[in-house]
């Protein structure tokens, strides 16, 4: 297939009346086995029911089944954005760097992305308050591209200055069916009975005996902690690349929109279709489901179903290409400015939620405009 041929391989995705999205669904196993014990993420203590005591994100029905959340949509899209930051892929993507002290933070490992504090209070803000902007207020996805693609590819939002959203082109969550929560005890046994050796005072009260055994010098019991998920059911990495977002994108041309697109779609494609870490956590090693086949479909806006041949080398193939067509931006490194962090902590919370307040406001009046036109 000729490089022509390549990059124009799914144009047909790219006009109004194409295809809703691309849906994908992998099934994972643990690396020990379909029985094995699974570590769910842990949040804050709720006290809200027995999961929730356990600090797993698990959803009981009436019917007896349940759903347990493996990796978030967020997490999910942190562990896919860096692969851009590696060979074969660094190339398709501006690498920027921002310095804050002895530490340089690559934008792709910034959490909140192109809106992330980091490069708001860098040498870069102007430009990508600018490029906020452009997409807000005229739609224009092109100075956003040449900054900070991936962006447009997993979303942002600039809540603290332009309020601009940029929704998810690629979102991918995996969640386990049918779990049962364990728990787990442990009792940690110091090789010195330091007390009973009169080496230590014998504690008198408990905030002491707390101490000793903070300091490891002393029995310390961990009881009744989370202790992982059985899955009864089964593992489901469920990720969709909508169609609809990225045929939204818009430059200042009908050329432009082409290439823009043609390039966030390469970017799209390789994020969907590029093999994943199976290790998402201590305990919670995932790994494909080799007797079950990975389900990937185009999915109409009428319903209709196409199972799609995609490999990630022919991913890479069509990101090249789109890549050179559209021209990556600039890789750039720039300087956190603690002053200007300075300057914006010194103002009230009053002062900065009325800007806040301004942007929103700018921001509504311009939905309002395009829904009457």
């Amino acid at each position: 297939m000729g490089d022509s041929q390549v990059l124009s391989r799914f144009d047909h995705w790219l006009k109004d009346d194409g295809p809703a999205a691309l849906v994908l669904r992998e099934h994972l196993v643990p690396v020990e086995g379909k029985d094995a014990v699974v570590f769910p993420p842990t949040y804050p203590l709720s006290g809200k029911g027995e999961d929730e005591k356990a600090g797993y994100n698990v959803d009981r029905f009436e019917d007896g089944t349940s759903v347990c959340q493996i990796d978030s949509v967020g997490s999910q899209a942190n562990r896919m954005e860096p692969i851009f930051k590696r060979e074969p892929y660094s190339h398709f993507v501006p690498q920027i760097t921002i310095r804050a002290g002895d530490k340089e933070v690559n934008l792709l490992d910034a959490g909140h992305r192109a809106a992330d504090a980091i490069v708001r209070f860098s040498g870069l803000a102007a430009r990508l308050k600018d490029a906020f902007l452009a997409y807000r207020n005229d739609g224009n996805a092109d100075p956003l591209a040449k900054l900070a693609p991936t962006s447009l590819v997993f979303g942002a939002w600039d809540s603290r200055d332009t309020q601009a959203k940029l929704p998810r082109i690629v979102r991918s969550v995996i969640r386990a069916y049918n779990v049962r929560p364990l728990h787990r005890s442990a009792q940690y046994a110091p090789p010195v009975d330091y007390v009973g050796e009169g080496l230590l005072a014998k504690p008198e009260e408990k905030k002491q005996q707390d101490a000793l055994s903070e300091l490891g010098l002393s029995h310390a019991p961990a009881t009744w902690t989370h202790g992982g998920v059985l899955v009864q059911g089964h593992i489901c990495r469920e990720a969709v690349l909508n169609l609809v977002t990225l045929r939204s994108l818009k430059s200042d041309s009908d050329e432009g929109s082409q290439k823009l697109r043609r390039y966030v779609l390469g970017l799209s494609l390789v994020a969907f279709t590029a093999p994943q870490s199976p290790a998402l956590r201590e305990g919670c090693e995932l790994v494909r489901d080799s007797s079950r086949p990975v389900s990937l479909q185009v999915v109409h806006a009428d319903g209709k179903r196409e199972a799609l041949q995609l490999t990630s080398k022919d991913a890479e193939s069509f990101a090249e290409q789109a890549a050179n067509s559209f021209g990556v931006g600039e890789s750039i490194s720039v300087e956190f400015q603690t002053k200007k962090a300075k300057d914006e902590l010194a103002k009230s919370s009053k002062e900065r939620k009325a800007k806040r307040r301004g942007a929103d406001e700018k921001a509504e009046e311009k939905t309002t405009e395009e829904a009457q036109s």
